[in-house]
């Protein structure tokens, strides 16, 4: 089935939508109204055209309401059901009859509540197949796609628009997420969330992100995936086109209760989804601090091919740098004779800086010698990539060897740079500056080494025959 028609629809009914402030009827039209609910900075509105349906209103939010979905005139590409289960199967008819191009089942009330919601799930399911119309859910969140002003969801807000995907099989942690990337200024491709995945589910939506222009590495909150083989199959086929990184809850015995109890489904023993996961090229995440970290570089970055060095201003962020990557085997470069001349010959080194790697080029280290020394490094055929430390001095001028920086990866686009920079006050400005230029930015020297490390399993990835 082609899922373009969810993603990029023109046209979108909201059946059951509401009057009534902070329900999930009425917040879903909003969202698709004003762009998202609290109406944020990175929100934009759908512009296609939006049905309201509710037998009770006449108009809602400024729109045009209808009173069952027979009545709209034109074509209808997306149908986002937000009722009670009970009559959801009587909608899916009407929307058979209507012949939508695809839909949403928002309703909770099936397969999570026993056999008679199972039941009704599969009767439902069993009906769209057989109209050949794709369907997301039931009880689901709903999905978002910032560069269409699509959020059929109730999520709070809408992401910036970026270049990762997020399958999430936990609505509420979506909902947590999107507030975090709107105050980390971290975009997204598109979210997800598969409820019930009774027709649609992780499968599917890898493969089709597999061929998503806008999305350029894909992540995964998993609890359980019920066809493993084909999970196998499937992520291995993608990971060949696209970096996967994925968090599986329920490691322990007391998590896949808890699982159990959240979706009635099974967690299944985490070992064995380790060991899938390394065999299907999937990158595993410990949190979701290192979930987004690794799809980041793994999104804007090419792979690691060789050694890395690292340009400090800071003596002592260098050796918990140098620390670090040596805990995660993160080979660092031995600087060669022929690089410390030019970095002499160019008059812009401190006459203290350490001429070895890590490379301190001294605390007050302006943008010219952040210049100089970064453009010499990455021109060095045995340098693969780039930890650059930033710590904010009285000296530092961070906006300006933001630019310088960006300007030399541009030069460079065939290798890693990573920057690490203490996020507050004063440097808000460049950090955004440099994530606009897809070079990210990480708080803490561990995060940008382990997120490193994943640039040169990708290369490994790349690379292995099997």
């Amino acid at each position: 089935m082609n899922l373009d028609i969810m993603f990029s629809p023109k046209s979108i009914a909201i059946i059951g939508a509401s009057r009534k402030e902070g329900s999930v009827g009425y917040d879903i039209l909003k969202n698709l109204v004003m762009g998202c609910v609290f109406e944020c900075e990175f929100c934009r509105p759908f512009i296609g055209k939006i049905y309201p349906v509710n037998p009770n209103a006449d108009e809602i939010l400024g729109k045009k309401c209808y009173k069952k979905i027979s009545e709209i005139e034109g074509e209808i590409d997306l149908a986002v059901i937000v009722v009670h289960a009970d009559i959801v199967k009587d909608i899916v008819k009407e929307c058979t009859k209507k012949k939508v191009k695809s839909i949403i089942i928002i309703s909770a009330g099936f397969a999570e509540i026993g056999k008679e919601g199972k039941r009704l799930q599969e009767e439902i399911t069993e009906m769209l197949l057989k109209a050949k119309i794709p369907m997301l859910g039931p009880n689901c969140l709903g999905l978002i796609r910032p560069s269409t002003g699509v959020n059929a969801s109730f999520a709070p807000a809408m992401p910036k628009e970026g270049d990762i995907a997020f399958i999430s099989q936990s609505g509420a942690l979506v909902d947590s997420v999107i507030d975090w990337s709107i105050e980390n200024n971290y975009g997204f491709s598109a979210i997800v969330s598969v409820g019930n995945q009774s027709m649609l589910g992780i499968n599917e939506f890898l493969e089709y992100f597999a061929n998503d222009a806008k999305t350029k590495a894909i992540t995964l909150y998993i609890e359980g995936i019920d066809d493993g083989r084909k999970f196998m199959e499937i992520a291995k086929k993608v990971s060949a086109k696209k970096p996967i990184i994925a968090i599986k809850a329920g490691r322990t015995e007391q998590g896949m209760h808890a699982i159990a109890s959240h979706t009635g489904s099974l967690a299944g023993n985490y070992k064995i989804y380790e060991t899938a996961f390394r065999q299907s090229n999937v990158f595993i995440a410990d949190n979701l601090e290192e979930l987004f970290d690794k799809a980041k570089a793994l999104a804007t970055q090419p792979a690691l091919k060789g050694d890395v060095a690292i340009v400090t201003n800071g003596g002592g962020a260098g050796v918990l740098c140098t620390d670090y990557a040596a805990h995660f085997n993160l080979p660092l470069v031995e600087l060669k004779e022929s690089t410390l001349k030019k970095l002499d010959a160019s008059g812009k080194m401190h006459e203290a800086y350490s001429r070895r790697n890590p490379l301190d080029i001294i605390g007050d280290a302006n943008s010219e010698r952040y210049k100089t020394a970064v453009s010499i490094l990455l021109k060095e055929n045995y340098i693969a990539g780039l930890i650059i430390i930033v710590t904010l001095q009285s000296t530092t001028d961070i906006e300006n060897i933001a630019k310088e920086i960006i300007e030399e990866k541009n030069k460079n686009p065939s290798k890693p740079i990573l920057l690490v920079c203490m996020m507050g006050r004063f440097t808000k400005k460049a950090i955004k500056l440099l994530e606009e230029n897809k070079i990210p930015v990480y708080n803490d020297m561990k995060r940008a080494v382990f997120a490193m490390k994943s640039l040169q399993k990708r290369e490994i990835q790349l690379n292995s025959k099997s």
